[in-house]
């Protein structure tokens, strides 16, 4: 897609945020109506201030030309485990959510996105890049696998 650029959101990107998190939020209700409550929203307003201030957990845009439409965004986490009796001490960018606005697919926003994600990693030392999908949304997981993740580990669960 010629007509975005990609960075780092910004306080003044909260709206847009919010109705891409709305998207996301509909796809797991939709899913897991059992876990995920409708119309939710995952954060306040001063909850995503405090995110995209700090450095520790970035959260990139694709925004269209005019750098106020969001065409899809990812929410990273950084994670480290030193002094981890188990853990290796390395520094994985976790990839706590990633959306590609329902108007904007098809036009690879997402690898985009996570092409971005990938090469900021990189740039910060980063051993690996993680992330978990929901098994209510294969579509995500298809795009996952086409990016060349592999699973490397597996939640299960019995409801009672």
């Amino acid at each position: 897609m010629n007509d975005m650029h990609i960075r780092r959101a910004e306080k003044r990107d909260i709206p847009e945020l919010h109705r891409l998190l709305r998207q996301v939020a509909d796809v797991h209700h939709d899913g897991r109506p059992d876990l995920f409550k409708p119309n939710a929203t995952k954060y306040t307003d001063d909850e995503l201030a405090g995110i995209v201030a700090d450095d520790e957990t970035p959260v990139f845009g694709a925004f269209a030309d005019d750098d106020r439409t969001l065409y899809g965004y990812a929410f990273c986490v950084f994670q480290r485990h030193p002094g981890n009796h188990v853990l290796t001490d390395i520094t994985t960018l976790y990839i706590d959510d990633i959306c590609v606005d329902e108007a904007a697919r098809g036009r690879h926003v997402g690898t985009a996105v996570y092409r971005h994600v990938i090469d900021f990693a990189r740039t910060n030392g980063c051993y690996n890049v993680t992330l978990n999908v929901w098994s209510c949304n294969p579509g995500a997981q298809a795009f996952y696998e086409a990016m060349g993740l592999k699973p490397y580990k597996v939640g299960m669960e019995t409801i009672l």
